[in-house]
Protein backbone atom coordinates (compact mmCIF):
# COMPACT_ATOMS: atom_id res chain seq x y z
CA UNK A 1 0.00 0.00 0.00
CA UNK A 2 1.25 3.80 -0.81
CA UNK A 3 0.91 5.88 2.40
CA UNK A 4 1.02 9.62 2.74
CA UNK A 5 2.24 11.21 5.55
CA UNK A 6 0.84 14.41 7.28
CA UNK A 7 2.68 16.75 9.13
CA UNK A 8 1.47 20.03 11.01
CA UNK A 9 3.89 21.90 13.25
CA UNK A 10 3.79 24.06 16.57
CA UNK A 11 6.64 26.00 17.09
CA UNK A 12 7.35 28.13 20.47
CA UNK A 13 8.89 30.90 19.78
CA UNK A 14 10.64 33.13 22.86
CA UNK A 15 10.65 36.44 22.45
CA UNK A 16 13.45 38.37 23.09
CA UNK A 17 11.94 40.77 25.51
CA UNK A 18 13.80 41.72 28.54
CA UNK A 19 11.26 40.53 30.98
CA UNK A 20 8.39 37.97 31.26
CA UNK A 21 5.29 38.49 29.46
CA UNK A 22 3.01 39.15 32.75
CA UNK A 23 5.93 40.42 35.50
CA UNK A 24 8.91 42.42 35.70
CA UNK A 25 11.52 39.21 36.01
CA UNK A 26 14.60 39.07 33.40
CA UNK A 27 14.37 36.71 30.77
CA UNK A 28 18.10 36.21 30.77
CA UNK A 29 19.43 32.97 30.22
CA UNK A 30 21.74 31.06 32.16
CA UNK A 31 20.81 32.41 35.97
CA UNK A 32 21.09 30.42 39.11
CA UNK A 33 17.97 27.94 39.77
CA UNK A 34 15.10 30.23 40.63
CA UNK A 35 16.48 33.40 40.88
CA UNK A 36 14.54 35.20 38.23
CA UNK A 37 11.42 34.47 39.76
CA UNK A 38 9.14 36.95 41.35
CA UNK A 39 5.51 36.57 43.19
CA UNK A 40 3.52 36.88 39.88
CA UNK A 41 5.83 34.10 38.07
CA UNK A 42 5.34 31.73 41.07
CA UNK A 43 1.69 32.85 41.34
CA UNK A 44 1.62 33.43 44.84
CA UNK A 45 -1.92 34.86 45.91
CA UNK A 46 -2.92 38.41 45.72
CA UNK A 47 -0.58 38.75 42.30
CA UNK A 48 -2.14 40.29 39.34
CA UNK A 49 -0.50 39.52 35.51
CA UNK A 50 0.25 42.64 33.61
CA UNK A 51 0.78 42.48 29.96
CA UNK A 52 4.08 43.14 28.29
CA UNK A 53 4.01 45.46 25.84
CA UNK A 54 7.34 44.37 23.68
CA UNK A 55 5.99 40.97 22.97
CA UNK A 56 2.58 42.32 21.28
CA UNK A 57 4.71 44.24 18.89
CA UNK A 58 6.46 41.19 18.08
CA UNK A 59 4.01 39.27 17.52
CA UNK A 60 2.34 42.27 15.26
CA UNK A 61 5.60 42.03 13.67
CA UNK A 62 5.25 38.34 12.69
CA UNK A 63 1.59 38.75 11.59
CA UNK A 64 2.83 41.59 9.19
CA UNK A 65 5.48 39.22 7.87
CA UNK A 66 3.41 36.74 7.20
CA UNK A 67 0.59 38.19 5.67
CA UNK A 68 -1.88 37.24 8.30
CA UNK A 69 -4.51 39.30 10.27
CA UNK A 70 -3.49 40.71 12.95
CA UNK A 71 -6.85 40.90 14.91
CA UNK A 72 -7.96 44.26 16.82
CA UNK A 73 -9.34 42.10 19.92
CA UNK A 74 -7.80 38.93 21.40
CA UNK A 75 -8.16 36.91 24.52
CA UNK A 76 -6.04 35.27 26.68
CA UNK A 77 -7.37 32.44 28.26
CA UNK A 78 -6.70 29.91 31.46
CA UNK A 79 -5.35 26.33 30.05
CA UNK A 80 -5.64 24.31 32.98
CA UNK A 81 -3.73 20.88 33.34
CA UNK A 82 -1.28 19.70 36.16
CA UNK A 83 2.51 20.30 35.73
CA UNK A 84 4.79 20.46 38.88
CA UNK A 85 6.76 23.18 37.21
CA UNK A 86 3.32 25.47 36.12
CA UNK A 87 3.20 26.90 39.67
CA UNK A 88 -0.35 28.22 38.84
CA UNK A 89 -1.78 24.81 37.42
CA UNK A 90 -3.27 26.76 34.23
CA UNK A 91 -0.99 28.59 31.41
CA UNK A 92 -1.80 31.46 30.31
CA UNK A 93 -2.07 30.87 26.54
CA UNK A 94 -4.58 32.74 24.07
CA UNK A 95 -7.36 29.97 22.39
CA UNK A 96 -10.21 31.18 20.93
CA UNK A 97 -9.00 34.45 19.91
CA UNK A 98 -5.39 34.61 19.15
CA UNK A 99 -3.57 37.93 18.04
CA UNK A 100 -2.87 36.45 14.81
CA UNK A 101 -5.12 34.39 11.82
CA UNK A 102 -3.72 33.12 8.94
CA UNK A 103 -0.90 33.82 7.08
CA UNK A 104 1.61 31.90 4.79
CA UNK A 105 4.80 30.63 4.68
CA UNK A 106 6.99 30.03 0.97
CA UNK A 107 10.50 27.87 1.75
CA UNK A 108 12.33 26.03 -1.12
CA UNK A 109 13.34 22.59 -1.04
CA UNK A 110 15.92 21.49 -3.34
CA UNK A 111 14.99 23.90 -5.57
CA UNK A 112 11.21 23.78 -5.70
CA UNK A 113 9.41 26.15 -3.89
CA UNK A 114 6.63 25.47 -1.32
CA UNK A 115 3.96 26.89 0.59
CA UNK A 116 2.73 26.58 3.65
CA UNK A 117 -0.75 28.34 5.15
CA UNK A 118 -0.80 28.73 8.94
CA UNK A 119 -3.37 28.75 11.25
CA UNK A 120 -2.65 30.99 13.72
CA UNK A 121 0.30 32.39 16.36
CA UNK A 122 -1.12 33.32 19.74
CA UNK A 123 1.40 34.76 23.06
CA UNK A 124 1.75 32.33 25.89
CA UNK A 125 3.84 32.04 28.85
CA UNK A 126 6.16 29.40 29.19
CA UNK A 127 6.23 26.73 31.89
CA UNK A 128 9.69 26.21 34.48
CA UNK A 129 11.81 23.48 34.21
CA UNK A 130 12.24 20.37 36.35
CA UNK A 131 15.94 19.22 36.66
CA UNK A 132 15.82 15.79 37.12
CA UNK A 133 20.17 15.76 38.36
CA UNK A 134 19.51 13.45 40.96
CA UNK A 135 19.56 15.97 43.98
CA UNK A 136 20.88 13.81 47.36
CA UNK A 137 18.45 14.78 50.00
CA UNK A 138 18.85 14.81 53.75
CA UNK A 139 18.90 11.28 54.34
CA UNK A 140 20.82 10.01 50.91
CA UNK A 141 17.77 10.19 48.64
CA UNK A 142 17.58 11.38 45.16
CA UNK A 143 15.61 13.44 44.26
CA UNK A 144 14.29 16.54 41.14
CA UNK A 145 14.05 20.00 41.33
CA UNK A 146 11.67 22.83 40.18
CA UNK A 147 13.58 25.70 38.14
CA UNK A 148 10.95 28.54 37.45
CA UNK A 149 13.36 30.65 36.24
CA UNK A 150 11.64 30.24 32.70
CA UNK A 151 7.87 30.29 34.48
CA UNK A 152 6.54 33.25 32.91
CA UNK A 153 8.74 33.78 29.75
CA UNK A 154 6.77 34.93 26.61
CA UNK A 155 6.23 32.88 24.00
CA UNK A 156 4.87 32.76 20.32
CA UNK A 157 3.53 29.68 19.40
CA UNK A 158 3.18 29.58 15.72
CA UNK A 159 0.82 26.41 14.06
CA UNK A 160 0.68 25.73 10.52
CA UNK A 161 -2.24 23.40 8.57
CA UNK A 162 -1.43 19.91 8.22
CA UNK A 163 0.16 20.44 4.49
CA UNK A 164 3.82 19.37 4.93
CA UNK A 165 4.12 15.83 3.27
CA UNK A 166 7.87 14.72 4.06
CA UNK A 167 10.24 15.40 6.74
CA UNK A 168 12.42 17.15 4.48
CA UNK A 169 9.24 19.64 3.85
CA UNK A 170 8.88 20.29 7.42
CA UNK A 171 12.61 20.88 7.96
CA UNK A 172 12.55 23.43 5.15
CA UNK A 173 9.74 25.12 6.59
CA UNK A 174 11.28 25.56 10.59
CA UNK A 175 14.54 26.67 8.99
CA UNK A 176 12.65 29.25 7.14
CA UNK A 177 11.12 30.68 9.96
CA UNK A 178 13.24 30.33 12.24
CA UNK A 179 15.37 32.85 9.37
CA UNK A 180 12.23 34.89 9.56
CA UNK A 181 11.42 35.36 13.58
CA UNK A 182 15.44 36.23 13.92
CA UNK A 183 15.47 38.43 10.83
CA UNK A 184 12.51 40.20 12.43
CA UNK A 185 14.23 40.69 15.91
CA UNK A 186 11.40 39.29 17.34
CA UNK A 187 13.60 35.69 18.86
CA UNK A 188 17.26 35.16 19.22
CA UNK A 189 16.69 31.74 17.31
CA UNK A 190 19.05 29.99 20.31
CA UNK A 191 18.36 26.49 19.71
CA UNK A 192 20.46 25.09 22.26
CA UNK A 193 18.61 27.16 24.98
CA UNK A 194 15.11 26.32 24.02
CA UNK A 195 14.54 29.46 22.35
CA UNK A 196 13.34 28.16 19.03
CA UNK A 197 11.47 24.23 19.49
CA UNK A 198 9.04 21.98 17.62
CA UNK A 199 6.47 19.71 18.34
CA UNK A 200 5.55 17.86 15.70
CA UNK A 201 2.26 16.35 14.62
CA UNK A 202 2.82 13.44 12.33
CA UNK A 203 -0.06 10.83 10.95
CA UNK A 204 -0.12 8.67 8.04
CA UNK A 205 -3.01 7.60 5.68
CA UNK A 206 -3.61 5.39 2.67
CA UNK A 207 -2.75 7.54 -0.69
CA UNK A 208 -5.82 9.44 -2.01
CA UNK A 209 -7.92 9.11 1.25
CA UNK A 210 -9.19 11.94 2.57
CA UNK A 211 -9.92 11.61 6.36
CA UNK A 212 -6.33 12.07 8.34
CA UNK A 213 -4.65 9.34 10.22
CA UNK A 214 -4.25 9.21 13.85
CA UNK A 215 -1.59 11.71 14.62
CA UNK A 216 0.83 11.63 17.42
CA UNK A 217 2.68 15.09 18.72
CA UNK A 218 6.87 14.82 19.03
CA UNK A 219 7.49 17.07 21.06
CA UNK A 220 10.30 19.67 22.27
CA UNK A 221 12.37 18.98 18.80
CA UNK A 222 15.29 21.65 19.07
CA UNK A 223 17.22 20.71 16.35
CA UNK A 224 16.94 20.27 12.67
CA UNK A 225 18.56 16.76 12.27
CA UNK A 226 16.65 15.65 14.93
CA UNK A 227 13.39 16.48 13.74
CA UNK A 228 14.01 14.94 10.44
CA UNK A 229 14.88 11.91 12.29
CA UNK A 230 12.36 12.11 14.46
CA UNK A 231 9.69 12.12 11.82
CA UNK A 232 11.13 9.28 9.64
CA UNK A 233 11.30 6.95 12.29
CA UNK A 234 7.33 7.93 13.74
CA UNK A 235 6.22 8.06 10.10
CA UNK A 236 7.95 4.22 9.83
CA UNK A 237 6.69 3.60 13.03
CA UNK A 238 3.31 4.13 12.59
CA UNK A 239 3.04 2.40 8.83
CA UNK A 240 4.53 -0.91 10.52
CA UNK A 241 2.42 -0.94 13.09
CA UNK A 242 -0.77 -0.22 11.08
CA UNK A 243 0.60 -2.98 8.34
CA UNK A 244 0.63 -5.36 11.04
CA UNK A 245 -2.98 -5.11 12.14
CA UNK A 246 -2.16 -2.71 14.69
CA UNK A 247 -3.33 0.44 15.74
CA UNK A 248 -2.29 4.03 16.11
CA UNK A 249 -3.30 5.56 19.52
CA UNK A 250 -3.03 9.34 19.57
CA UNK A 251 -0.29 10.26 22.32
CA UNK A 252 2.64 13.19 22.97
CA UNK A 253 6.14 11.54 22.07
CA UNK A 254 9.59 12.27 22.72
CA UNK A 255 12.30 11.63 20.48
CA UNK A 256 15.28 9.47 22.06
CA UNK A 257 18.36 11.21 20.00
CA UNK A 258 20.67 8.72 21.36
CA UNK A 259 18.44 5.23 20.69
CA UNK A 260 16.91 7.69 17.48
CA UNK A 261 13.55 6.44 18.26
CA UNK A 262 10.33 7.86 19.63
CA UNK A 263 9.03 6.89 23.07
CA UNK A 264 5.65 7.23 24.54
CA UNK A 265 5.57 10.19 27.11
CA UNK A 266 1.87 10.33 27.86
CA UNK A 267 -1.40 10.34 26.44
CA UNK A 268 -2.65 13.12 23.89
CA UNK A 269 -4.81 15.44 25.57
CA UNK A 270 -8.04 16.84 23.54
CA UNK A 271 -8.38 21.19 23.86
CA UNK A 272 -11.55 20.39 25.88
CA UNK A 273 -9.41 18.28 28.56
CA UNK A 274 -7.66 21.56 29.22
CA UNK A 275 -11.24 23.09 30.45
CA UNK A 276 -10.45 27.08 28.55
CA UNK A 277 -11.98 29.68 30.01
CA UNK A 278 -10.84 33.95 29.68
CA UNK A 279 -8.73 35.10 32.34
CA UNK A 280 -10.68 36.68 34.54
CA UNK A 281 -7.81 38.91 35.66
CA UNK A 282 -6.84 39.82 31.91
CA UNK A 283 -8.75 42.03 30.04
CA UNK A 284 -9.21 41.65 26.28
CA UNK A 285 -6.33 42.62 24.45
CA UNK A 286 -7.10 45.98 21.53
CA UNK A 287 -4.34 46.45 19.17
CA UNK A 288 -6.15 49.53 16.97
CA UNK A 289 -4.94 50.02 13.36
CA UNK A 290 -2.81 53.14 14.37
CA UNK A 291 -0.56 50.50 16.61
CA UNK A 292 -0.37 48.04 13.79
CA UNK A 293 0.72 50.86 11.23
CA UNK A 294 3.46 51.87 13.97
CA UNK A 295 4.94 48.87 13.93
CA UNK A 296 4.72 48.32 10.33
CA UNK A 297 6.64 51.41 9.69
CA UNK A 298 9.99 49.62 11.82
CA UNK A 299 9.75 46.97 9.96
CA UNK A 300 12.96 45.69 7.74
CA UNK A 301 12.53 44.49 4.43
CA UNK A 302 11.43 41.19 4.52
CA UNK A 303 13.18 38.36 2.63
CA UNK A 304 10.75 37.83 0.05
CA UNK A 305 10.70 41.03 -1.25
CA UNK A 306 14.24 40.87 -0.92
CA UNK A 307 14.41 38.02 -2.90
CA UNK A 308 12.71 39.38 -5.81
CA UNK A 309 14.94 42.83 -5.52
CA UNK A 310 17.68 40.46 -6.24
CA UNK A 311 16.03 38.70 -8.76
CA UNK A 312 15.08 41.58 -10.48
CA UNK A 313 17.87 44.10 -10.20
CA UNK A 314 20.74 41.60 -9.88
CA UNK A 315 19.33 38.73 -12.14
CA UNK A 316 19.78 35.88 -9.91
CA UNK A 317 17.41 32.61 -9.59
CA UNK A 318 14.56 32.46 -7.60
CA UNK A 319 16.70 29.44 -5.97
CA UNK A 320 19.52 31.38 -5.53
CA UNK A 321 18.29 34.64 -4.09
CA UNK A 322 15.96 32.61 -1.35
CA UNK A 323 19.42 30.92 -0.46
CA UNK A 324 20.82 34.26 0.19
CA UNK A 325 17.92 35.58 2.13
CA UNK A 326 17.45 32.40 4.64
CA UNK A 327 19.47 35.02 7.26
CA UNK A 328 19.89 38.81 7.79
CA UNK A 329 23.17 38.53 8.35
CA UNK A 330 24.26 36.35 5.01
CA UNK A 331 22.10 38.86 3.06
CA UNK A 332 23.99 41.41 3.96
CA UNK A 333 27.16 40.29 3.93
CA UNK A 334 26.28 39.44 0.08
CA UNK A 335 24.75 42.73 -0.64
CA UNK A 336 28.40 44.45 0.73
CA UNK A 337 30.06 41.70 -1.51
CA UNK A 338 27.71 42.64 -4.49
CA UNK A 339 27.63 46.73 -4.09
CA UNK A 340 31.70 46.43 -4.35
CA UNK A 341 31.90 44.19 -7.74
CA UNK A 342 30.45 45.54 -11.63
CA UNK A 343 26.52 45.28 -11.84
CA UNK A 344 26.59 41.79 -14.05
CA UNK A 345 28.90 39.98 -11.30
CA UNK A 346 26.49 39.36 -8.94
CA UNK A 347 26.06 36.37 -9.76
CA UNK A 348 29.71 35.70 -9.36
CA UNK A 349 29.10 36.62 -5.62
CA UNK A 350 26.18 34.47 -5.01
CA UNK A 351 28.39 31.64 -6.10
CA UNK A 352 31.46 32.19 -3.79
CA UNK A 353 29.02 32.65 -0.99
CA UNK A 354 27.04 29.99 -0.98
CA UNK A 355 29.89 27.77 -2.29
CA UNK A 356 33.57 28.14 -1.11
CA UNK A 357 32.57 30.56 1.42
CA UNK A 358 29.26 28.57 3.08
CA UNK A 359 31.39 25.25 2.31
CA UNK A 360 34.41 27.06 5.04
CA UNK A 361 31.50 27.89 7.30
CA UNK A 362 29.65 24.68 7.39
CA UNK A 363 33.16 23.08 8.13
CA UNK A 364 34.49 25.27 10.61
CA UNK A 365 31.10 25.67 12.36
CA UNK A 366 30.76 29.03 11.79
CA UNK A 367 28.18 31.83 11.21
CA UNK A 368 28.23 34.11 8.22
CA UNK A 369 29.51 37.12 11.01
CA UNK A 370 32.30 35.08 12.21
CA UNK A 371 34.05 34.73 8.93
CA UNK A 372 37.74 35.24 8.83
CA UNK A 373 36.99 36.25 5.46
CA UNK A 374 34.96 39.80 5.25
CA UNK A 375 32.58 40.99 2.45
CA UNK A 376 35.46 43.54 1.33
CA UNK A 377 38.04 40.84 1.01
CA UNK A 378 35.84 38.25 -0.78
CA UNK A 379 34.82 41.11 -2.97
CA UNK A 380 38.41 41.95 -3.63
CA UNK A 381 39.12 38.16 -4.50
CA UNK A 382 36.24 37.69 -6.74
CA UNK A 383 37.37 41.39 -8.88
CA UNK A 384 40.50 39.42 -9.26
CA UNK A 385 39.47 36.91 -11.22
CA UNK A 386 36.93 39.26 -13.38
CA UNK A 387 40.57 41.64 -14.36
CA UNK A 388 42.23 38.28 -15.30
CA UNK A 389 44.69 38.54 -12.47
CA UNK A 390 43.98 34.98 -11.31
CA UNK A 391 41.89 31.64 -12.79
CA UNK A 392 38.56 30.61 -10.77
CA UNK A 393 41.17 27.97 -9.31
CA UNK A 394 43.94 29.58 -7.92
CA UNK A 395 41.36 32.21 -6.54
CA UNK A 396 39.97 28.59 -4.27
CA UNK A 397 43.75 28.45 -3.18
CA UNK A 398 44.10 32.41 -2.24
CA UNK A 399 40.84 31.97 -0.54
CA UNK A 400 42.32 29.06 1.66
CA UNK A 401 45.40 31.11 2.84
CA UNK A 402 42.61 34.05 3.43
CA UNK A 403 40.56 31.77 5.50
CA UNK A 404 43.82 31.07 7.46
CA UNK A 405 44.51 34.71 7.84
CA UNK A 406 47.87 34.81 5.78
CA UNK A 407 48.47 38.71 5.02
CA UNK A 408 45.39 39.37 7.11
CA UNK A 409 43.25 37.71 4.32
CA UNK A 410 44.36 40.42 1.84
CA UNK A 411 43.89 38.52 -1.24
CA UNK A 412 46.31 41.26 -3.21
CA UNK A 413 48.84 40.85 -0.70
CA UNK A 414 48.47 36.48 -0.87
CA UNK A 415 48.41 36.58 -4.59
CA UNK A 416 51.67 38.16 -4.61
CA UNK A 417 53.67 36.68 -1.37
CA UNK A 418 52.37 33.38 -3.30
CA UNK A 419 53.87 34.12 -6.78
CA UNK A 420 50.41 33.44 -8.29
CA UNK A 421 49.58 35.79 -10.68
CA UNK A 422 47.92 34.30 -13.60
CA UNK A 423 50.37 34.36 -16.89
CA UNK A 424 48.64 36.32 -19.53
CA UNK A 425 51.58 36.73 -21.74
CA UNK A 426 50.70 35.65 -25.60
CA UNK A 427 54.17 34.91 -26.23
CA UNK A 428 54.77 33.34 -22.83
CA UNK A 429 51.88 31.10 -23.58
CA UNK A 430 52.50 30.16 -27.00
CA UNK A 431 56.27 29.07 -26.25
CA UNK A 432 54.57 26.55 -23.78
CA UNK A 433 51.91 25.42 -26.17
CA UNK A 434 54.68 24.97 -28.31
CA UNK A 435 56.63 22.64 -26.10
CA UNK A 436 53.94 20.65 -25.24
CA UNK A 437 52.71 19.88 -29.16
CA UNK A 438 56.40 19.33 -29.89
CA UNK A 439 55.97 16.58 -26.43
CA UNK A 440 53.00 15.11 -27.00
CA UNK A 441 52.46 14.41 -31.40
CA UNK A 442 50.41 11.12 -31.39
CA UNK A 443 47.80 13.54 -29.51
CA UNK A 444 48.10 16.01 -31.64
CA UNK A 445 47.48 13.44 -34.19
CA UNK A 446 44.33 11.70 -32.34
CA UNK A 447 42.96 15.57 -32.27
CA UNK A 448 43.06 16.08 -35.97
CA UNK A 449 41.35 12.59 -36.58
CA UNK A 450 38.63 14.25 -33.92
CA UNK A 451 38.77 12.98 -30.77
CA UNK A 452 38.14 15.67 -28.42
CA UNK A 453 39.53 14.29 -25.45
CA UNK A 454 42.70 14.92 -26.94
CA UNK A 455 42.67 18.35 -27.23
CA UNK A 456 41.55 18.62 -23.44
CA UNK A 457 44.65 16.41 -22.51
CA UNK A 458 46.51 18.97 -24.32
CA UNK A 459 45.59 21.82 -22.03
CA UNK A 460 45.88 19.95 -19.32
CA UNK A 461 49.67 19.36 -19.99
CA UNK A 462 50.00 23.15 -21.11
CA UNK A 463 48.34 24.27 -18.06
CA UNK A 464 50.65 21.75 -16.05
CA UNK A 465 53.39 23.63 -18.22
CA UNK A 466 52.63 26.67 -16.38
CA UNK A 467 51.94 25.57 -12.83
CA UNK A 468 48.12 26.13 -13.14
CA UNK A 469 49.16 29.71 -13.92
CA UNK A 470 48.37 30.52 -17.28
CA UNK A 471 44.68 32.03 -18.84
CA UNK A 472 42.66 29.49 -19.16
CA UNK A 473 40.89 31.49 -22.41
CA UNK A 474 44.10 32.25 -23.80
CA UNK A 475 45.11 28.81 -23.32
CA UNK A 476 42.65 27.33 -25.24
CA UNK A 477 42.13 29.95 -28.35
CA UNK A 478 46.09 29.72 -28.86
CA UNK A 479 46.15 26.20 -29.03
CA UNK A 480 42.93 26.05 -31.22
CA UNK A 481 44.83 28.28 -33.31
CA UNK A 482 48.33 26.05 -33.47
CA UNK A 483 46.56 22.91 -34.25
CA UNK A 484 44.32 24.85 -36.50
CA UNK A 485 47.74 25.61 -38.76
Amino acid sequence: MEWEIVIGLETHTQLSTASKIFSSSSTQFGAAPNTQASAVDMALPGTLPVLNRGAVERAIRLGLAIGATVANRSVFARKNYFYPDLPKNYQISQFELPIVIGGSLSFFVGDKEHTINLTRAHLEEDAGKSLHEHFIGPHGESSSGIDLNRAGTPLLEIVTEPELRSAAEAVAYARTLHGLVVWLGICDGNMQEGSFRCDANVSVRPKGQAEFGTRCEIKNLNSFRFMERAIQYEVRRQIELIEDGGTVVQETRLYDSDRDETRSMRSKEDSDDYRYFPDPDLPPLIVSPEWIESVRATMPELPAQKRARFAQDLGLSGYDAAQLTTHRDVSDYFEAVAAALPADQSKQAANWILGELSAALNRDELDIGQSPVGPANLAALISRIIDGTISNKIARDVFAAMWAGEHAGDPDAVIEARGLRQISDTGAIGAMIDEVLAANPATVEEYRAGKQKAFNSLVGQVMKAARGKANPQQVNALLKEKLGA
